[in-house]
């Protein structure tokens, strides 16, 4: 059997792991982004909790993926819940740091005459940090995006998760089949668009969310 013959007959069950791969995603980055962002704005005005939080995020990051799951098992099950979980640890380092660096590259010339204008600390960080902040930001959304897509995949052969998973690890373990080879391919290019179709949102959302001025 050819690879597009795979493909054709198998077509319903990879179109729903790939929307189903999508959707995990796209919950644990709304999850993601709403706690890095709002931690990196907590922190970003004391340089030890800046350093606190990155340390602690970049300790999740460097926990392997399998170890992680495994570790989730009996605390949240099988299926969406530890995948989810583990996806929104993976996620937040570059967005707390990104948020941080953002913030942080504002003029303090800007600051200074937003204060001038008689504009509070709120109204400063609202109407002009986050805006001139948010190109830095949404890389780091960016990055953990692309980080958890790949992450994802893991999760749906080791906890029973959502999304394309199920056909790399399947593939796997059926070598030597005739199936095997176009399984586990089947998997991995739906990895695949699924990541080349975040980055291409996100060039759309930064586009869309980004001020002329700010692009250049």
């Amino acid at each position: 059997m050819t690879f597009t013959d795979y493909l054709s007959r198998h077509s319903d069950e990879l179109q729903n792991a790939l929307i189903a791969h999508f959707k995990v995603v796209l919950v644990a980055m709304a999850i993601a982004t709403a706690i890095g962002v709002s931690l990196g704005v907590l922190v970003h005005n004391n340089r030890r909790a800046t350093d606190l939080a990155l340390a602690v995020c970049g300790i999740f990051l460097t926990i392997p993926s399998f170890a992680l799951l495994v570790l989730l098992i009996p605390v949240l099950g099988l299926g969406y819940q530890p995948t989810v979980f583990a996806l929104v640890l993976y996620a937040l380092l570059p967005i707390v740091r990104n948020t941080v660096a953002g913030l942080e590259s504002v003029d303090p010339a800007i600051m200074e005459s937003a204060r001038g204008m008689g504009l509070g600390s709120r109204q400063r960080l609202w109407r002009i940090q986050l805006p001139l902040a948010w190109p830095v930001i949404l890389t780091g959304i960016r990055v953990s995006t692309v980080v958890c897509v790949g992450i994802a995949a893991i999760a749906a052969g080791i906890v029973n998760g959502p999304g394309l998973g199920g056909f790399i690890f399947g593939g796997l373990a059926a070598i030597g089949s005739k199936f095997a080879l176009n399984e586990t391919l089947a998997g991995a290019a739906g990895v695949a668009v699924v990541a080349v179709t975040y980055d291409a949102l996100f060039v759309l959302v930064g586009r869309l969310t980004t001020s002329r001025g700010i692009r250049g």
